[in-house]
């Protein structure tokens, strides 16, 4: 990037094995140095023992060395203890006894006389090779010593690191080299439009870069992908590596990390090292947390650490003195709050992509790409499915898809129907169905009624979630559940909490009402009102006494409240005050609507599973549509308007505008007012439902309303 060819380093690598094939061999040749051929043990003896042990007949071969003066013999196996003292497992099955003698001469005349056995002269001289089995080991030593240093400073000191001794300090980054080895494409990412546009942007940027550069643009330096987990944080990213066309490295925080000190500085400088040599390229690391703490938040006792050191040097890696252009930074985690404010700053990670939880219609497209597949049935609607799926994630719809798929073949199926999906969704929302647990009649009557309550005041309320169906089989931890579709809203009303506390204790009101005693299957009911409930008082400021007031506690660790003895006082106040008063108003619903309730109850004893229409032929229709009813149907308006144009003028007509909304609708609020005053079994006559529901509370309207606790 810089203009300057690159100088590739053309030298041999060294191989790691090498070093320890000499070294074994050394230690070898250390071992039976001085018996090359025999292998045998070598004692060297004075001239006058050497003749007196020839003389007794202790040699079975002598060899005589005359350029080094050097008489040697082979020891009789018989003759080995005579000579050692010691037996042939000590010595070996072939040793020596090796003399200088006086002259060759002198030895001939006295082997002639003494020795009738053969006798071999050599010439060659063996200084060499003593000098260097004697040095050899000390060389090895000296080379192993500078090599380990030489591989520690390599991987301590300057961007170029060799990777340090055994290559602890080496990168552990994978590289996609133009996306080879990925399948994956944008294609492949439903939903998140506006997460994957700016992801494209950068894409397109690699790919295009002048018609950025034209207009003055600079490429984002980084981007960081928050979000919760499952919703395709990682999918994005592969989807990058396999549309970017530039060389891709992907690695976890985590592997930046271990037990030598300076391994993880070490390996960040070996990646950007890779990547300015790979460059333009891209850079992935997923959980980034991992190393991306903020500092400070987690007190080490020592006096260095050493987490803090790499994320020092990723720090200076990104935005440094020294800048890399050409390599983009993307990181994904789902705890951005615990991040360092360092790394988020601006020049390090330009962008924070929000890849949030899918909604109605991401969730359509999300099912659309996991059902391809599958051999599903073709009747089957998507849209119900979405709807039935409320605060699922991606993956927890492509487990859904798998799961279903799974079930249908478990009952033989052609094809995956929608009673697969739907035993798919309760499968992973409420667990295994165990319809073999042995209940006695009272306990099942119990539950009836506890589960009837809930369903009953659900349905008379006007903001509690939809009814799905209603059962009293075992499933997963709960003995009964009722279940519900969560909208999805934006923001939350009092009269809207107030409504689903009230439906959460329709249970235990009717338990009380109906049999005249309390049980244990209400403790997930009680702590969920109980968890609502001091969140509106205390959080958002929803009581008379406490209103407009917030003392939620921001620090990470709350060893002290944020609010006095005599505060908490009046929020326990407020908060017994507002659970009793729904628990009344729940008793009150069902007290009117008695023969109801237990018609309700009757029916799903006899059918242990109710469903939304058998409620609605007891209580009759609701008066009121849920948020999702109204949307679609002002979608379908939308599309019946456009399609209503004609066809020869589409050229000339400009597209329809939407109507402003009525005096109707904009009065929606006074109305709803008026519907709450009014009694259940009045029906006001043109209601329309609240434009501000949640998203927020999804997860615990899910929980809350689908996992029943286990009567005890």
């Amino acid at each position: 990037m810089n203009g300057k060819p690159k100088q590739k380093n053309n030298l041999p690598k060294f191989n790691l094995y090498w070093l320890y094939a000499i070294l074994i061999i050394s230690l070898v040749f250390m071992l039976f140095r001085g018996n090359f051929g025999e292998g045998g043990f070598d004692k060297e003896v004075p001239y006058t023992t050497f003749k007196e042990y020839v003389a007794k007949g202790y040699a079975k071969s002598v060899t005589v060395n005359k350029s080094d003066g050097i008489a040697r013999f082979i020891v009789a196996p018989a003759h080995i203890r005579d000579v050692f003292h010691q037996g042939s497992d000590d010595v070996g099955t072939a040793p020596t006894v090796s003399s200088k003698v006086p002259s060759v001469d002198k030895v001939e005349d006295f082997l002639s006389v003494a020795y009738k056995g053969s006798v071999s002269y050599e010439e060659s001289s063996h200084f060499w090779l003593n000098l260097l089995g004697s040095t050899f080991p000390f060389l090895i030593l000296i080379l192993f010593y500078f090599w380990m240093f030489r591989g520690v400073n390599g991987g301590g000191g300057g961007s170029g690191g060799s990777g340090g001794i055994f290559n602890v300090g080496k990168s552990k980054a994978r590289l996609f080299e133009k996306g080879a080895g990925l399948h994956v494409t944008f294609a492949d990412v439903a939903g998140q439009e506006s997460a994957k546009e700016e992801v494209q942007e950068i894409v397109e940027f690699l790919k295009n870069p002048s018609k950025y550069t034209e207009l003055g643009g600079k490429i984002p330096k980084g981007a960081l992908l928050v979000g919760p987990p499952g919703t395709g944080k990682t999918l994005l990213a592969k989807a990058v590596a396999g549309e970017a066309h530039v060389p891709f490295f992907s690695l976890s925080g985590s592997d930046f990390v271990e037990m030598f000190v300076g391994v993880g500085a070490s390996r960040v400088r070996d990646l950007f090292r890779q990547a300015k040599e790979k460059a333009p390229c891209i850079i992935f690391i997923d959980e980034i947390d991992a190393v991306g703490r903020a500092r400070g938040k987690n007190a080490s006792f020592g006096g260095n650490d050493e987490r803090e050191n790499t994320l020092n040097q990723l720090l200076t890696e990104m935005d440094g003195f020294g800048t890399n252009s050409g390599v983009i930074i993307l990181a994904a985690t789902n705890r951005v709050d615990i991040l360092d404010k360092a790394l988020l700053r601006a020049g390090r990670f330009d962008r924070q992509i929000h890849v949030d939880l899918p909604d109605l219609p991401e969730r359509i497209a999300i099912f659309k790409v996991h059902l391809r597949p599958l051999k599903y049935d073709p009747s089957l609607d998507i849209e119900l499915l979405a709807r039935q799926t409320p605060g699922f994630s991606g993956a927890d719809i492509a487990n859904v898809c798998n799961e279903a798929a799974l079930i249908a073949a478990r009952h033989d199926h052609i094809t995956v129907t929608r009673q697969d999906f739907l035993d798919a969704v309760d499968r992973i929302i409420g667990g295994l169905e165990k319809k073999n647990k042995v209940m006695t009649e009272a306990e099942k009557r119990t539950i009836a009624i506890h589960e009837a309550g809930h369903a009953s005041v659900s349905w008379l309320l006007r903001y509690a979630n939809p009814l799905v169906k209603v059962t009293i089989v075992p499933r997963g931890q709960a003995l009964g559940a009722a279940w519900y579709l969560p909208e999805e809203r934006t923001i939350t009303t009092r009269e809207q909490m107030l409504d689903e506390i009230c439906a959460t204790l329709g249970g235990r009101a009717a338990e009380e009402l109906v049999t005249g005693h309390i049980s244990s299957g209400a403790l997930n009911d009680l702590e969920t009102v109980t968890k609502r409930s001091y969140g509106m008082v205390a959080y958002l400021g929803m009581s008379d006494e406490l209103s407009n007031l917030c003392y939620y506690d921001t620090q990470e660790y709350n060893f002290t409240k944020p609010y006095s003895e005599k505060t908490a006082e009046k929020i326990d106040a407020e908060v017994h005050k507002l659970v009793n008063e729904q628990y009344a108003r729940a008793k009150q619903l069902l007290m009117d609507n008695k023969e109801k309730h237990a018609a309700l109850a009757q029916l799903l004893i006899e059918r242990e599973v109710i469903f939304t229409e058998d409620v609605e032929r007891i209580f009759g229709p609701r008066p009121w549509k849920s948020r999702a009813d109204v949307l679609l149907e002002e979608e379908q308006q939308a599309k019946q308007k456009t399609v209503q144009v004609p066809t020869d003028n589409v050229s000339m007509t400009p597209p329809a505008i939407p109507a402003c909304p009525s005096a109707q609708s904009i009065s929606a609020p006074l109305e709803q007012n008026a519907a709450e005053e009014a009694p259940q079994d009045e029906k006001p006559a043109s209601v329309l439902p609240p434009e501000i529901p949640t998203v927020a509370a999804e997860d615990d309207q899910n929980s809350e309303t689908t996992n029943e606790q286990p009567h005890e």
